[in-house]
C-alpha cells in the first residue's frame, strides 16, 4: 500500500511541475538547485545565449522544466531506496548528500571550461559560421579595409599594392596609365618581385638610367610584360646592326616602345628607310639613332611627307636625303605645319630651294616666330636672305637665335621696338 501512495503521489508532483500556472515556482527552483545541477543548466544556457533570445524562450522554458523533472525524480527514487532500506535495517542517521550524477540528463555533455558560459543566460559567444543572425546583427558586422573591387584610379589602389608603390617611387605617372584601357588591371595583377624588378634590371643591364625607366614605363607599361629572351635578342639585333651599346641604351630612353616590337619588324623598318631614302647603312643608323621613334610608329606619315616634300615642294632626291640627315624629324612632322613652313619661306620671303637644303633647320622651327622676325626686319627694310648680297642674313640664325640677340645682332634695334612691333600684328 505504502509503494502505491508513494507513485502516486509522485505522479502528483510530476503533473503539478510540468502545469503552465507552476512555470514561476518551477524557475525558482531551478535556479535554487543552479549549483548542484550545475553542468546540466551551463550547458543548456550554452546553447540557448546564441542567436535571438526571444526567439528561444519556449525552448528554454521547456528544457528548464526537464531538468527539474529529472531532478526530482532522482531525488525522490534515491530517497525512496534508502527508506526501504532502512525500514529493513532500522534508522540511520548518516545519510549521504544527494548527487544528481546518479540520473544522468539528456544535455549532460563532456565541455571544456573555457567554453561553458558563467555570465547567464545574457552572456554573448563567438557566433558559428553556420549559424543565421538577424539583419541588425549583420550591420553590425565590422569587415576590415581590403582592395577595393573597383575604382577609376590607380591611386585608390597605391597603398595595398607594392607593385604601384615601388613604381610610384621609380617616377611612373600613374595618372597617364590609368586612362589606357587594361594597363589599371594588368599592373594590379603583376607582382614586383617575380614580374617588375626583373625587367628593370634589364633595363640598367643595357645602359639605361635610372631617372629614366619611370619614363620608360609610364609611356610603355607593356615592356614589364615582356619575356626577358625577347628583349636580349631585341637588344642582340640593334648591336649586330652596329649600334653601340650606349646608342641602343639611348634609343630605349628615348622610344620606350623599341624593345616591345619583334626583331622581323625592326629589321623591316630599318630596309624601309634605307630604301625609300637610298641611304648608305651608316647614315640609315645615324638617322634612325637621332629619332628611335621612327622604328616605332607607324609608316603612313613618313611615306606622305616624302610625297609631299618630292611632290608640293619639288625637292629632289638627294636634296631631300640632305634634309633627312640634318633634320630626320621632317618625316615625322605635321604635314600642315610642314607646308604652311615651306609656303611662307619660299613663296613669301623668296627663298630658294638650294638655301633650303643648306639650312633644313627652318623647316623645323616655330612659324609664328619665323613670321613675326621676318615682319619686322622687312619693316626695318633688312629682310636679305641671298648669300652673294650685302647684309645677309642665314635662315638658321633667323629661326635660331634669341630675341635679344636678334634683335642686337640681326635687326639692330632694341628688345623694346621688336615688342612693341609685334603688338601691331
Amino acid at each position: 500500500m505504502s509503494m502505491f501512495s508513494a507513485c502516486a503521489m509522485l505522479c502528483l508532483r510530476c503533473r503539478g511541475l510540468l502545469s503552465p500556472k507552476n512555470s514561476t515556482h518551477l524557475h525558482y527552483v531551478h535556479v535554487q538547485h543552479s549549483v548542484t545541477v550545475g553542468k546540466s543548466t551551463r550547458i543548456s544556457n550554452r546553447f540557448l545565449s546564441r542567436g535571438n533570445h526571444t526567439a528561444a524562450q519556449p525552448r528554454l522554458n521547456w528544457k528548464r522544466q526537464t531538468s527539474c523533472y529529472y531532478d526530482y525524480t532522482a531525488k525522490y527514487l534515491t530517497t525512496e531506496a534508502k527508506e526501504s532500506k532502512h525500514t529493513d535495517e532500522g534508522p540511520r542517521t548518516d545519510i549521504p548528500e544527494y548527487k544528481p550524477a546518479l540520473v544522468p540528463t539528456i544535455d549532460a555533455l563532456p565541455l571544456p571550461q573555457s567554453q561553458i558560459s558563467v555570465e547567464g543566460l545574457d552572456a554573448d559567444e563567438k557566433l558559428s559560421a553556420l549559424e543565421e543572425i538577424s539583419d541588425e546583427e549583420a550591420v553590425g558586422i565590422s569587415i576590415p579595409p581590403s582592395i577595393p573591387p573597383a575604382s577609376v584610379s590607380l591611386q585608390d589602389y597605391v597603398d595595398q599594392s607594392e607593385t604601384l608603390t615601388k613604381l610610384v617611387q621609380l617616377g611612373v605617372s600613374l595618372w597617364k596609365l590609368e586612362r589606357r584601357p587594361n594597363v589599371g588591371s594588368m599592373l594590379l595583377r603583376l607582382d614586383f618581385n617575380r614580374d617588375v624588378a626583373p625587367c628593370l634590371l634589364f633595363l640598367k643591364e643595357i645602359g639605361v638610367e635610372d631617372s629614366r625607366l619611370g619614363y620608360i614605363i609610364s609611356h610603355n607599361p607593356f615592356i614589364l610584360s615582356e619575356n626577358l629572351e625577347n628583349l636580349q635578342a631585341r637588344v642582340n639585333y640593334l648591336t649586330s646592326r652596329k649600334f653601340s651599346s650606349e646608342t641602343v641604351a639611348s634609343m630605349v630612353s628615348r622610344a620606350p616602345y623599341l624593345l616591345s616590337f619583334s626583331v622581323k619588324r625592326l629589321d623591316n623598318r630599318l630596309g624601309f628607310f634605307q630604301q625609300q631614302l637610298k641611304l648608305s647603312a651608316s647614315n640609315t643608323r645615324n638617322v634612325v639613332a637621332r629619332l628611335p621613334r621612327l622604328l616605332c610608329g607607324s609608316l603612313e606619315p613618313v611615306k606622305e611627307n616624302l610625297k609631299v616634300c618630292e611632290i608640293e615642294f619639288g625637292f629632289k632626291q638627294n636634296e631631300i636625303q640632305h634634309i633627312v640627315i640634318a633634320i630626320p624629324k621632317v618625316l615625322t612632322a605635321s604635314k600642315k605645319k610642314l607646308t604652311q613652313i615651306f609656303d611662307f619661306v619660299h613663296n613669301t620671303m623668296k627663298v630658294p630651294h638650294h638655301l633650303i637644303t643648306k639650312f633644313p633647320q627652318v623647316l623645323n622651327s616655330k612659324f609664328l616666330r619665323l613670321r613675326e622676325r621676318h615682319l619686322f626686319l622687312e619693316y626695318l627694310g633688312k629682310a636679305q636672305y641671298d648669300p652673294d648680297l650685302p647684309s645677309y642674313i642665314s635662315l638658321d640664325r633667323l629661326a635660331s637665335l634669341p630675341d635679344e640677340i636678334f634683335c642686337t645682332e640681326l635687326a639692330m634695334a632694341t628688345l623694346e621696338d621688336f615688342y612693341l612691333f609685334q603688338k601691331t600684328l
